[in-house]
């Protein structure tokens, strides 16, 4: 399989490089901008696979395509926030949310490999998916959330909700008078209805609020413990690969 990488980060290209080695897949070349990544497809045969950083340095990626016509998959990867996400799922397109996590990049693989006639057939409408990143549409997230209680339906305001975590394959949110709630949904689905200002995914576990931090202290392996309001019945760590945009968050 011929694989590269199009990231203007360096440090994060060659991270995904070990990454790929690891699942014994090689990167045969490395981008790093709009004008390089050009250049080289005019002058290259082009791979089979492409891990894609949307924003680069010179530059949206979606440039590259309206000069050179790629038909190679795509993965992209992206710091961008939820409403880029819907766009690609909308269009069918595979992604990784930075920073990537190993067991992550290691489905995006497989599934490239099992639905590889699938995904070269693909019409991808660049087009529409830039106007998203360029002109987001106003977005608006879920202010309330349900829980079933015996008989009954609890409705809770986002605003009393502390955090929401994953335990014994369940989804639990906790709430701001120390309780929690089974509901009928997945960490992953949270991303697409929690205001990403308010609610940060701390580590495959945890979404916090940011109201409802107490403490954050420093923890082994450059990661941090949170300390929320009222949650105590587990620890809240930074996964280390988030630490860096969980700061930027804060701020």
């Amino acid at each position: 399989m011929n694989v590269i990488i199009i990231e203007d980060e360096k440090p994060a290209a060659r991270r995904l490089n070990r990454m790929l080695a690891d699942l014994n897949i090689t990167v045969h070349t490395m981008l790093h901008s709009v004008q390089e990544s050009i250049e080289w497809f005019s002058n290259n045969e082009h791979p089979d696979l492409i891990f894609l950083d949307i924003q680069l340095s010179d530059g949206l990626s979606f440039e590259i395509f309206d000069v050179v016509t790629i038909k190679s998959s795509i993965i992209f990867t992206t710091a961008y926030d939820e409403y880029a996400l819907k766009a690609f799922k909308l269009n069918s397109i595979d992604y990784l949310l930075k920073p990537i996590d190993d067991e992550e990049l290691d489905i995006a693989v497989k599934k490239y490999q099992e639905q590889l006639p699938k995904m070269q057939q693909l019409q991808v409408d660049f087009e529409d998916i830039k106007k998203l990143l360029i002109n987001p549409m106003d977005r608006t997230y879920k202010k309330r959330f349900t829980a079933k209680v015996g008989q009954h339906l609890k409705i809770f305001s986002v605003e009393d909700i502390e955090c929401f975590y994953s335990e014994n394959k369940g989804t639990y949110l906790h709430t701001t008078d120390n309780r929690n709630y089974l509901i009928d949904t997945t960490l992953e689905s949270l991303e697409e209805e929690l205001n990403p200002q308010q609610f940060f995914r701390v580590s495959r576990k945890f979404y916090i609020n940011i109201n409802a931090i107490k403490d954050i202290i420093s923890y082994t392996n450059s990661r941090l413990q949170i300390k929320l309001n009222h949650f105590n019945e587990q620890e809240v760590i930074v996964a280390r690969e988030r630490v860096k945009d969980f700061k930027m968050w804060l701020e």
